[in-house]
């Protein structure tokens, strides 16, 4: 983001506190754009936002006369009240530096300064609080896979891309209009010129007439190829910045009681950025949000993140339900499959068998990608610590190169997974 200082330069302020000034407005924005996240849906990760910071952090510092000390000398215009040398009372107030605002008597003021973030705006500031490097940002935000696309035919080009229909349509059009003659004409002439000379008596006139027309026919047949080089004709294609396809975003999210709503913020942030990553590569992007306790439902991102239900955790629920809406309405041969789980790691331990089934079974072998993020405050995680669901899919994460797992305390450790993502999908070279 670029924030242009486009006043003029003022009376008793220098261009160090003006680029102070920049830099404050710069960190105001960026806790305004975090305040924004929490409000913002998954699929709205990459439009622009409009933030409203506190006007009282942007005021630039300065230097003036105390009010009540000092001598100053004033020229009042359209003053009628007044002569040289009268003595005019200070105004009242303190002895201090600073001048106030009196309250508006309706309730107005300037307390808040708002204006709008472009898309590409907004996207600097929601990466830089995650720490992706310059590169995956300029990804991110501008990719778009070139892909070849048909653009008509031109009379040159290699050999592999001859277009054999429109060749021969062009040949047959030459030699219709050139007259060239076929096989069978120069053979029914052939057939002619024999039963002539076989006659008795002979008849020279016809014989000499039927030698030169078969002798002009056959000039004319080696004269006119059947494939002429202007008859060539070759696909032609351009490169054109164009999704690929269509995908659908699966956000798997246990709902129990210890997934707190800081906990949930990281999970949506790793949505967020998922979402983001989709939308740069494929042309359709689906989002399924399935929230899960001991049971598991597709619902709405409202519930999904705000919902006040909870109970016991059974994980395998929400990948069952999964397949059951990949079955239903997502065939894997028409498109992409992405799921992102987050949880906090806990399970009912006569329940990670049948998860582990189900994931390695059916899950990953129709999945383009599946990420596992687990959420827990700072203090919890440790060297020797390792949770029900962790232990569990470490087994598979050794065998699976479509499956990555993290663990996350702060939004600045989301982007280990899109690491991984970016090398698994070739888009960080």
């Amino acid at each position: 983001m670029q924030i242009v200082d486009r006043r003029l330069n003022p009376k008793s302020k220098s261009l160090g506190n003006r680029q102070r000034f920049l830099r404050r407005a710069r960190a105001e924005i960026r806790e305004a754009v975090k305040d924004a996240i929490k409000n913002r849906k998954v699929s709205q990760a990459d439009v622009g936002e409009r933030v409203t910071i506190k006007s009282k952090n942007l005021r630039e510092p300065s230097f003036s006369h105390g009010r009540g000390i000092g001598q100053r000398d004033m020229v009042l215009p359209g003053n009628e009240e007044y002569s040289a040398g009268d003595r005019i009372a200070k105004p009242p107030g303190g002895g201090g530096g600073g001048r106030g605002r009196e309250g508006s008597p309706d309730g107005e003021g300037q307390d808040e300064f708002s204006f709008s973030l472009s898309r590409e705006e907004f996207l600097d500031l929601f990466f830089d609080d995650l720490k992706l490097p310059n590169l995956v940002k300029i990804k991110l935000k501008d990719l778009k896979a070139p892909k070849p696309a048909r653009a008509g035919f031109s009379a040159d080009g290699s050999p592999s891309r001859l277009n054999h229909v429109r060749t021969m349509r062009n040949s047959l059009g030459r030699r219709i209009a050139l007259r060239r003659p076929s096989e069978a004409e120069i053979a029914k002439l052939k057939e002619m010129l024999a039963v002539a000379e076989a006659e008795t008596p002979r008849d020279a006139d016809k014989i000499a007439l039927l030698q030169k027309e078969l002798i002009h026919k056959e000039r004319l047949r080696k004269t006119i190829a059947y494939i002429d080089p202007i008859d060539l004709r070759y696909n032609r294609f351009e490169r054109v910045p164009k999704p690929t396809t269509q995908a659908v975003m699966f956000c798997l999210m246990d709902a129990s009681a210890s997934m707190t709503e800081s906990l949930k913020d990281l999970a949506k942030r790793f949505f967020m950025l998922l979402h983001v990553f989709l939308t740069r590569h494929y042309k359709e992007v689906h989002i399924v949000f399935i929230r899960h306790t001991s049971t598991a439902a597709v619902v709405d991102e409202e519930t999904f993140f705000k919902g006040t239900e909870t109970g016991g955790t059974v994980i395998s629920s929400a990948l069952e339900e999964m397949m059951k809406v990949v079955k239903a309405r997502y065939s894997p041969a028409d498109w992409n499959i992405y799921a992102a789980q987050a949880s906090d790691g806990d399970n009912y331990h006569d329940d990670m068998p049948r998860c582990l089934e189900i994931l390695e079974r059916e899950i990953l072998p129709v999945s383009q990608y599946f990420a596992y993020i687990e959420t827990a405050h700072g203090e919890r995680f440790s060297d020797t610590l390792e949770t029900q669901v962790w232990s569990g899919y470490t087994e598979i994460g050794d065998r699976a190169d479509n499956f990555a797992m993290r663990r996350v305390t702060s939004p600045g450790e989301i982007f280990p997974v899109f690491r991984d993502l970016f090398s698994q999908n070739g888009m960080a070279a």
